[in-house]
């Protein structure tokens, strides 16, 4: 057992068999029951140290990079998620777009409270924010995958600010594609993809914070 605040954010296997709304509303919940459990999206900006902070948002693929209505991919969250099954390809567009609009409007303002306490930001999110931190197995996923893997929302909004703010840093850690990578989007924006394997959660990365 770890006794010790767990910051975490969701992944779309946690909706599988039931619904975005109720899964979130159950999470919520357990969270806040909770001693040492913190669902990010709740938790606001987390300090860290004196020069950095935590926020996060589970995100969800937009469909928005890559060749949305060319892709024949058919994952498990169009099947087994209640707000996504039996949909059209242009409702499921229109729904993932939504669902990514969602994560962007989010992050976007806890990432500019964040900048404007701390010179470093650590931004935790499940689905990979930019095209080229879309890994699976080495490789950058193609336009096939990539609508299903990646939040071009969220990307843009992350980049804008960063821009905005080229004395920062923002460090980015995801997962969805199982592969791991890294890329670096600005100077001052790194994306750290994480692998992973079912049954076996692992440490990945260690952090030194200033």
């Amino acid at each position: 057992m770890l006794w010790i605040p767990i910051y975490f954010v969701l992944g779309n296997h946690d909706f599988y068999h039931g619904s975005i709304t109720a899964v979130r509303d159950t999470v919520a919940r357990e969270a806040a029951s909770s001693r040492w459990l913190r669902w990010l999206p709740l938790s606001g900006v987390v300090p860290l140290t004196a020069n950095a902070t935590l926020i996060g948002h589970d995100s969800w693929a937009d469909g928005r990079l890559g060749d949305f209505f060319r892709s024949d991919v058919m994952l498990n969250d169009y099947v087994l998620i209640r707000e996504l099954r039996g949909l059209s390809k242009q409702e499921l567009y229109a729904k993932l777009n939504a669902l990514g609009d969602e994560a962007a409007e989010f992050l976007g303002k806890l990432a500019a409270e964040a900048l404007a306490l701390r010179r470093n930001v650590i931004v935790l999110t499940h689905v990979p924010p930019f095209r080229e931190s879309c890994w699976h197995e080495g490789q950058i996923s193609n336009d096939d995958w990539l609508p299903h893997f990646a939040c071009r929302a969220a990307g843009d909004r992350l980049a804008a600010l960063m821009s905005a703010y080229p004395d920062h840093t923002m460090t980015v850690l995801c997962g969805h594609t199982h592969s791991s990578g890294f890329a670096r989007i600005l100077p001052n924006l790194v994306v750290h993809t994480g692998a992973a394997q079912y049954g076996q959660p692992t440490i990945q990365q260690v952090l030194e914070l200033e």
